[in-house]
């Protein structure tokens, strides 16, 4: 195999002294360019000349990028599983090409994936005779290997018209790959001016429709391309990108639908001795409702719910014979400090990203605990008992009780909520209805944050709204969400109405 550079003809097999001389080329390009351009030096330029730097630096950086592309190509042709123990990632002691490219080059699992799946494409190939065969894509090929495009615009060309070789003829997705590539580089008649990657993008899509307007075996392609994909930690967030089947995406959409509409599982207060009227009632009803998260956040913390659900559920798979349950580890010294330090944090089995303890406390509270006790060589020396808090019995009453999580506006049903120690367990909470709420994923972890405040009275929840939302006095309210207790509410306002 070799690899399509200038000319679909080109030699891609160098021997090692032909590597020898390009790596020393490469480091004496990367010291001159060390010299003659640093990082601080852009401060210094004015406005055309930022611009002129940046764009040409990008131009250097295309021809890199071409380059990273074959040899990814090339490292993964080299590391095929067909050549067994002469695979090249197996020689050097890596499970798979994506591996070996991670190491060599420090990137992201992502980026080398990228890399390899789009140099597979614009790689030329050998005939039963030996002689090279122009890729599918030459003149993507072409273009990424002079740098006329970037990888950006080439991967967008790639992949909108790769899957609709399946279902035309090949001259028809080469002219419309000529036809984008055209206007990625300003010569076509329609684009004067060269396309970003993002209006490749846009064109690819549209030329995909009009090459496959019924798409071929469209089923098959579906469930070829679903997929989810969660990202490496950054910031203290985990990306989750993927493809979700049609009727998967309707089934999520309704849901959150469901859980985000202001018209759906209604919420009163009653307070005992309140004579207002039904206009006042519905105007602080709105008030307290206020939900300040934007839509992505709130579809998050919906998700958030669906999961912890299903996770729960007795038809859910075991692992090794036990329910997934999340393990979360967190020093003994953290978990017993004083919360308002602010001090500690937990790590969960498979994630690298640390949580705060806060969250920890609340995992624990809806989940329980198990003591391991550690000496300083790293012997388990005590394994205590599981204990978990609030029994399944003990959560069902809840439930029944509290009817959703008893936040004002909040529609998340009591069956999807985790159960709250009002009095934490540290400080003497009891395990025990009188002490347990229904709260939300959402809520239950921001509860500190938020400004709510719980208490229980008599084994009845009240809430008190957060001073940036009930600017006044602030007042303790009985919170009624069960469709039963609700109904009571009702009967005794119209008594209360028909006695005056």
């Amino acid at each position: 195999m070799t690899i399509l550079l200038e000319h679909p003809a080109a030699d891609a097999a160098p021997g090692p002294s032909a590597a020898a001389r390009a790596v020393a080329e490469l480091h004496a390009l990367a010291a001159g360019l060390w010299e003659s351009l640093r990082c601080s030096a852009v401060r210094g330029f004015d406005d055309d000349g930022l611009l002129r730097v940046t764009a040409a630096v990008e131009v250097l950086g295309r021809r890199v990028d071409a380059v990273r592309v074959a040899a990814a190509a090339e490292v993964a042709d080299r590391s095929r599983p067909e050549l067994g123990t002469g695979q090249l990632s197996a020689k050097r002691g890596c499970r798979t090409a994506g591996e070996l490219l991670e190491r060599v080059t420090l990137v992201s699992g992502p980026t080398a994936g990228r890399r390899m799946r789009l140099g597979k494409q614009l790689r030329t190939g050998l005939s039963l005779g030996g002689e090279p065969l122009p890729p599918t894509f030459p003149a993507t090929a072409i273009g990424l290997a002079t740098g006329a495009i970037g990888m950006d615009t080439a991967d967008a060309i790639v992949t909108a018209l790769t899957p609709t070789l399946r279902c035309t003829d090949l001259d028809s997705v080469q002219a419309a790959e000529s036809e984008l590539v055209a206007a990625a580089t300003g010569t076509s008649a329609e684009t004067p001016v060269p396309a970003s990657a993002d209006e490749i993008r846009l064109q690819a899509s549209v030329w995909k429709a009009v090459l496959a307007p019924d798409g071929s075996r469209p089923d098959d392609h579906a469930m070829t391309a679903r997929g989810i994909r969660l990202g490496r930690e950054r910031d203290g967030i985990v990306p989750v990108s993927g493809s979700l089947m049609p009727e998967i995406a309707g089934k999520l959409r309704r849901l959150f639908d469901a859980y985000l509409s202001p018209k759906s599982a209604p919420v009163a207060f009653h307070t005992e001795g309140d004579a207002a009227g039904d206009r006042e009632s519905a105007r602080e009803q709105a008030l307290l409702e206020r939900d300040d998260r934007t839509p992505d956040q709130r579809r998050h913390d919906v998700l958030a719910v669906i999961l912890d659900v299903a996770s729960r559920a007795g038809e859910a798979p075991t692992i090794g014979g036990a329910p997934a349950t999340v393990l979360i580890s967190v020093r003994e010294q953290d978990l017993n400090a004083d919360f308002g330090q602010g001090r500690g944090i937990g790590w969960i089995d498979g994630v690298e990203a640390p949580i705060a303890i806060s969250a920890v406390k609340d995992l624990i509270s809806n989940g329980g605990q198990q003591k391991v006790v550690i000496n300083a060589e790293g012997r388990i020396i005590a394994l205590g008992s599981p204990e978990r808090c609030f029994t399944p019995a003990q959560r069902r009453a809840i439930q029944l009780r509290d009817g959703t999580c008893i936040i004002a506006g909040c529609k998340i049903p009591a069956g999807m909520t985790e159960i709250h120690h009002v009095i934490p367990h540290a400080h003497g909470g009891r395990t025990h209805t009188d002490n347990g709420v229904c709260l939300c994923w959402f809520h239950h972890r921001y509860l500190a944050a938020s400004g709510w405040a719980i208490r229980m009275m008599r084994g009845a929840a009240q809430i008190m709204a957060p001073p940036w939302l009930e600017t006044g006095t602030r007042t303790w309210r009985t919170v009624t969400k069960s469709r039963t207790r609700l109904t009571d509410a009702v009967e005794r306002k119209n008594v209360t109405r028909d006695d005056e």
